[in-house]
């Protein structure tokens, strides 16, 4: 069967057309006998994300983006995007915007939701999130440590300004001769440590023989307290208290007024009466010793006795009795 040239002609146009519409829907990745269901979400921003990019859940490609615009004047983004029938999840589900990778590039991942909420039919509008990429968890992260180091910064210029007014002309010398003043201090120090390290290595000998000595000191006083504990120094001790435990009752008798040397120490009439018999005594004895004659007469062969007659440098005339 012989075609006409016509019908040729249709038939090339007609296939044409064809290879136009599948060539435009292959350019927008919507395949032209696609099966799947077709979802929105809105977004404030959507950070570059273009037609054609992914839609995938867990990781596993599930669709496309298939077309991006603003949804009013509001400024908000409306993103079509489709995902294949053969995954059900809940309307509920999230479209969250995230970074395909380090250097760039937006995607879309659906966060399913197995709850008790109505599953997502074609047409339906997602919740969207956007989650952070890696500059600007940085840019959140720097962000507040910025702001610190330029508080720090003004801080310390306000400081650095302070401290040049409080540094006058007069403080700046005071200070300049404060810390000549202290090197002097520390070449001082440095040369009286010089002087004691000579000495001690000109006097290392000496310092050896000293410590020796010491030495030799404490071992005898080791040996010398050995000896005192088995000399029975404790016993000693135990009986020294105990002797001047019972002095110190003797003396509270005596303070109390008991026994012999306690009513000496108590009654005055009984000192008073010791006092008078002393100086009775005392005269008495003068008397004998003036008046011999008085007490006792003796005569030898019938002779009769002389009479005592006192010296004139006896010297108990001058005594006077107390």
């Amino acid at each position: 069967m012989k075609l006409s040239r016509e019908i040729k002609t249709g038939i090339i146009v007609i296939g044409g057309i064809l290879l136009f519409i599948l060539g435009f829907s292959y350019l927008k990745s919507t395949p032209l006998f696609d099966d799947s269901k077709t979802f929105y979400a809105v977004y404030d921003h959507v950070g570059g994300l273009q037609t054609g990019t992914s839609v995938s859940i867990n990781g596993y490609t599930v669709g496309t983006v298939n077309d991006i615009r603003f949804k009013d004047s509001s400024g908000k983004l409306l993103v079509t995007f489709t995902v294949n029938k053969s995954f059900d999840f809940s309307r509920n589900s999230k479209a969250e915007l995230f970074d395909t990778g380090i250097i760039g590039g937006k995607g879309i991942q659906i966060q399913p939701e197995f709850d008790d909420g109505p599953i997502a039919k074609s047409g339906d509008t997602l919740p969207s999130s956007i989650r952070p990429g890696l500059t600007e968890l940085v840019q959140q992260k720097l962000t507040p440590l910025q702001m610190k180091v330029e508080g720090a910064v003004s801080n310390a210029d306000s400081l650095l300004i302070n401290f040049n007014q409080i540094l006058d002309n007069s403080t700046k010398a005071n200070l300049r001769e404060s810390i000549e003043g202290l090197n002097a201090l520390m070449k001082s120090f440095r040369q009286t440590a010089d002087g004691l390290n000579t000495f001690l290595d000109e006097n290392q000998s000496k310092l050896d023989t000293t410590i020796g000595n010491f030495e030799r000191m404490s071992a005898n006083l080791a040996t010398v307290s050995d000896t005192l504990a088995s000399a029975g120094l404790g016993e000693t001790i135990a009986q020294l208290e105990a002797t001047l435990s019972n002095l110190n009752s003797v003396v509270a008798r005596i303070e109390s007024g008991e026994g012999t040397m306690g009513r000496l120490m108590q009654d005055e009439s009984l000192y008073e009466n010791l006092s008078e018999a002393s100086r009775e005594l005392d005269l008495l004895l003068q008397d004998f010793r003036l008046n011999p004659k008085r007490y006792v007469n003796v005569s030898v062969f019938g002779k009769k006795q002389k009479e005592y007659t006192l010296p004139d440098d006896d010297p108990a005339e001058n005594k006077q009795p107390e």
